[in-house]
């Protein structure tokens, strides 16, 4: 049985999806789309940069959220997506699974993650947030010592990766006292993001309830397929699930490991990373360690696709 993921923030590059674009009509016109939906030229900063505007929080988000889908619909020009049983993404890359699933249309989602961009960067003082990775430290320590350091300051386990690794976000001090706390309790690595807020923490709760009525307006439709959840790791098979999932992430921590065991669990053998980078891969070959996984970020990856499915 086959899932595909998508990625979230991070996996950015200037040029990404270009090859797509250039080999398959179907992605060129993704990329055409987005423009349309903004007003501007997407496309243009996604393949020319410059690189600090690309990576600026409402600009990255539908950035990331086109490659994807640019990736996706050449896989499905060329007969490779009939057979998917599930979708799921990182954090943003949760739109990107919805959009696969035709829960709600590309430009609809395109035009939301702008918003949520926007709102996330607007919800905390540039600098006054951080996130940081421990390494090879269980979630429940990790959860101990952001709890033994808030002092009265947001700080929690915001992305539940596995493989060992789960990233805190809070305010800038408390985020620094957790990672020294975690340390004392065993951490490998405590490392320091190079992030523009503290995603998936409780000091998004602005960024949430002005995204919510944005998500509720939105056209949906039944998902072709399940849409695993970042929120709880559940199923979600109708549009307003979906969306429901998709409120409250923006606030909650992302249960990625779950979200895998959960397709494991489900019969999932397969796993395509489809979008720029190859970060979810590395961690599903950790979680679903007998998995076959790959990850397609250009023209070239489609064989790859081809002798797994």
């Amino acid at each position: 049985m086959i899932a595909f993921v998508f990625p979230g923030q991070g996996s950015q590059q200037v040029g990404m999806g270009r090859a797509f674009a250039d080999a398959f009509p179907a992605a060129r016109q993704t990329f055409a789309e987005a423009d349309d939906a903004l007003g501007e030229s997407l496309s243009r900063l996604i393949f020319d940069g410059p690189e600090d505007a690309l990576m600026l929080t409402e600009n990255t988000q539908p950035a990331i959220l086109t490659a994807s889908i640019a990736a996706y619909r050449a896989l499905e020009s060329e007969g490779l997506a009939s057979k998917v049983a599930f979708v799921a993404g990182h954090s943003l890359g949760e739109y990107s699974a919805n959009v696969a699933a035709g829960t709600f249309s590309f430009a609809d989602a395109v035009r939301t993650v702008r918003r949520r961009g926007r709102y996330m960067q607007e919800a905390v003082p540039v600098g006054t947030g951080a996130m940081s990775a421990i390494l090879g430290l269980e979630p429940d320590k990790v959860a101990q010592a952001c709890s033994d350091t808030a002092q009265g300051d947001v700080v929690a386990p915001a992305n539940l990766n596995g493989a060992g690794q789960v990233v805190i976000a809070g305010s800038k001090e408390a985020v620094a006292r957790a990672g020294v706390r975690a340390k004392e309790l065993g951490a490998k690595r405590v490392v320091p993001l190079p992030v523009s807020a503290p995603f998936h923490c409780a000091l998004m709760k602005p960024a949430q309830d002005r995204l919510a009525p944005d998500l509720r307006a939105l056209p949906v439709q039944t998902p072709r397929m399940p849409v695993v959840a970042n929120v709880d790791a559940s199923l979600k098979r109708d549009g307003a699930a979906a969306i429901e999932a998709l409120v409250q992430q923006v606030s909650a921590a992302v249960r990625w490991e779950d979200s895998v065991r959960r397709l494991a669990s489900d019969g999932v053998t397969t796993y395509v990373e489809v979008g720029p980078g190859n970060v979810l891969s590395g961690l599903i070959r950790k979680i679903h360690r007998d998995a076959n996984v790959t990850s397609v970020g250009a023209p070239g990856d489609l064989d790859a696709v081809r002798k797994l499915i």
